[in-house]
């Protein structure tokens, strides 16, 4: 019994059970999948589907379209003898072979990304005049997720910044948002840039550690440059081990300037507000889940969207006056290190973007999809933010590297849904095929084409091409320094912990005592112990006595923020609950009623039941069974249901041998309860998940969980489903960490 669907088939269509001999048509993607849309080079609508980028026809061929008879054998002079230089199929197949590889990111190497549209709801119009924010319209979009400091090999579950980056395919070109999920940035001025990345990859000798901040040329570095404190503090906070990607705020960390239709500019920071709400894992669990499952981020995504569990952000800006000075209640605007408090500037939300589509190759989607904050619309404009004027010449360089030359906007994945007639020409993988003479300015061998747009449209009366907002620049000399209002660096690193629950706040300590431990010098400990006195008395000692070393005397006493932030805190509240993974934990005495009743409520909420057995064999019903007890972990479901009636003990228990199963190493709980139970059931309790027992059972004992703790469910598990759910809006049962 199979009536549900559970995502991640590789394939459209199961395979056959052998190799096919009867050739056919290549299959089409799976319903969840889709390409870049169907554009040329030049911005011009292609009839039809994409079928023509994909792979053609049924047989075998060369790059040139020749059918090859054999691809398994080398041409050869006998069957022993050597491999002939005349073997264009086998030169041409290792060639190309040898090249696929491209060169990774320097930043961001680890990535996901999914399709979808962004519906404005038109309110923008007295803000800018982008048509895509001002008109009631449906955008398609495309958007990428990263890590920052890992290779493209890494794990998910890191700690870290994480990327997120949309490109709106607009009518007036493509826009590219390019942001993270921390609205604050290590450095100020850009050149910096190349000295914070040096410093948290792996030390060059040995390259290690790989994806990780801990370790001794990133606290070096952070604890000098003392600018770095607070997007440091966000990174050791929960916001740097999020539960999905789907569970991140996004921000524009720059303060950008909108000029609506009448000329008119404000100055504003771009949000995005997931649907399912801001949420994290334990540390203990990402340490697991790294292991475990290192792809974890990127399986969600894209089983959230296969099973229909679109993920939805609204967009939205702070909106703050263009004054002369840029300044916003006593905080520079042009500070990207610094951040401005909703509850001094709401956040007013101006559309809705979901998620609906996966890729339908990583390659040529998510990998050559190229960014760039440079790649804006008319009413969009940058400021002098020195950090982001740097990332404007930065993110062209590095596409030129990694793409191979100036024409990746020609790439399908980057190529706008707007009108391109741009006078470059030529230069390596060029795949328009220009007519005329005369690409230069002025012409009249063209005619004259292309023409330089007017500043107003005759057709709307509005500004219909970018705008280089007239921007008064005050009279000044050369300099290399940053502006008086950059130079405090703590006061919202104060306000930030103090915003936190006190849970929070513990997970804060306990990441930064992590951290310096895995440090092996002294002195980069010391000095970052001494950083944090000047953030909070609290935070330096809780992480001095778990590294051992006595409070350094503040040099400077902490500021007292004048207002704390409550939106900063992940705890407090429900949010919906779908696209979330729930274990259903079986044996052969389950009642198969029961499970079925289950699984059905689960998916009912538009969650995804997964069923783990004590094998990979069918249930009596028929129904499959997803996971395994040797191949289950609890970090990967939101909540368990256990409908173990009996809890067997492990001698019993099919496929459990100690000589192969290591998790019946387990030493606690009752030689009467599978040891691989109780782990299951103690790792969910320990991280606060709810979760749900059957009356009777010895698992509970087992595992050590109090039947009346928070987020615990004894009884009929099929009646509990209701009081389940809820718990889940919470995401976990804080009380427990209490």
């Amino acid at each position: 019994m199979n009536d549900i669907h559970i995502p991640g088939a590789p394939q459209a269509e199961p395979p056959t059970e052998g190799q096919p001999v009867e050739p056919r048509e290549p299959l089409p993607p799976k319903q969840d999948q889709r390409a870049a849309a169907p554009v040329s080079p030049t911005g011009a609508e292609v009839p039809g589907s994409d079928t023509g980028r994909v792979q053609q026809g049924r047989y075998l061929t060369t790059a040139q379209g020749a059918r090859v008879r054999d691809t398994d054998h080398s041409l050869k002079a006998g069957s022993r003898g050597p491999t002939l230089l005349q073997d264009h199929h086998l030169r041409e197949k290792i060639m190309h072979f040898d090249h696929e590889r491209i060169p990774e990111r320097v930043v961001h190497a680890r990535g996901a990304a999914a399709h979808g549209v962004f519906e404005s709801y038109g309110t923008a119009g007295h803000l800018t005049s982008a048509k895509f924010l001002t008109e009631k319209a449906t955008t398609e979009v495309f958007t990428r997720f990263s890590t920052v400091l890992g290779s493209r090999g890494s794990a998910d579950t890191v700690r870290d910044t994480r990327g997120f980056s949309t490109k709106f395919y607009t009518d007036e070109g493509n826009y590219d948002l390019v942001g993270n999920n921390i609205p604050v940035f290590f450095i100020q001025d850009g050149i910096k840039f190349p000295d914070i990345i040096h410093a948290g990859k792996p030390h060059p000798d040995r390259e290690i550690p790989q994806a990780q901040s801990a370790h001794d040329t990133f606290w070096d570095f952070v604890s000098l440059h003392t600018e770095a404190q607070h997007h440091t503090i966000w990174n050791m906070s929960d916001r740097g081990i999020p539960r999905s990607l789907r569970m991140m705020e996004g921000f524009g960390v720059h303060t950008f300037r909108l000029i609506n239709a009448a000329g008119e500019s404000s100055l504003v920071k771009f949000h995005w507000k997931p649907k399912l709400g801001v949420h994290s894992i334990t540390w203990e669990e990402a340490l697991m889940t790294n292991g475990v499952d290192p792809d974890f981020h990127r399986r969600d995504l894209a089983d959230a969207i296969e099973a229909g569990a679109f993920p939805e952000w609204e967009l939205g800006v702070q909106v703050f006056p263009d004054t002369e000075d840029q300044m916003f209640e006593g905080i520079d605007l042009l500070d990207p290190t610094k951040f401005i408090p909703e509850e001094l500037a709401e956040v007013q939300m101006l559309g809705k973007m979901t998620l609906n589509k996966n890729p339908q190759n990583y390659f040529a989607e998510t990998e050559q999809v190229a960014f760039h904050p440079g790649h804006l619309v008319p009413g969009i404009e940058v400021t002098n933010d020195p950090l982001l004027q740097a990332r404007l010449f930065s993110y062209l360089d590095t596409q030129i590297t990694r793409l191979g030359g100036p024409n990746f906007a020609q790439i399908p994945i980057n190529r706008p849904r707007a009108a391109v007639n741009d006078m470059l020409r030529d230069g390596f993988h060029q795949s328009a095929d220009h007519a005329g003479v005369a690409p230069y300015h002025p012409n009249s061998f063209d005619g004259g084409n292309p023409y330089p747009v007017k500043d107003i449209s005759a057709e709307s009366g509005v500004p219909s091409a970018l705008i280089d907002f007239p921007e008064p620049v005050a009279a000044s000399v050369k300099v290399r320094e940053n502006p008086q209002s950059f130079d405090d660096h703590y006061t919202q690193v104060t306000m930030f912990y103090r915003s936190l629950t006190r849970t929070e706040q513990l997970h804060v300590i306990q990441a930064y005592t992590f951290e310096l431990a895995k440090c092996y010098e002294p002195r980069i400990k010391e000095r970052q112990l001494q950083q944090l006195t000047h953030i909070d008395a609290d935070l330096a000692a809780g992480v001095a006595e778990g590294l051992g070393l006595p409070v350094p005397e503040p040099l400077q006493t902490p500021v007292e923020p004048e207002v704390l932030s409550p939106t900063l805190s992940q705890i407090g509240g429900t949010w919906p609950i779908e696209g979330r993974l729930v274990g259903v934990v079986v044996d052969e005495s389950s009642d198969i009623d029961a499970i079925q009743k289950i699984r059905r409520a689960i998916d009912a909420q538009d969650m995804v039941p997964l069923v783990v057995a004590p094998t990979g064999a069918p249930l009596s019903d028929g129904t499959p069974a997803q996971r395994t007890y040797l191949t289950a972990r609890s970090i990967e479901f939101d909540a368990i249901v256990f409908l173990t009636a009996t809890a067997a003990g492990a001698a019993g228990a099919a496929g459990a041998s100690p000589d192969t199963d290591h998790k019946l190493g387990d030493p606690t709980g009752d030689p009467q309860v599978d040891p691989r139970l109780t782990l299951m059931a103690a790792e969910a309790y320990r991280h606060g998940k709810a979760v749900v027992f059957p009356a009777g059972t010895p698992l509970l004992a087992a595992s050590g969980v109090s039947p009346t703790a928070p987020g615990v469910l004894v009884g009929t598990p099929e009646k509990l489903t209701g009081e389940l759910f809820t718990l889940m809006g919470a995401h976990r049962a804080w009380e427990r960490f209490a």
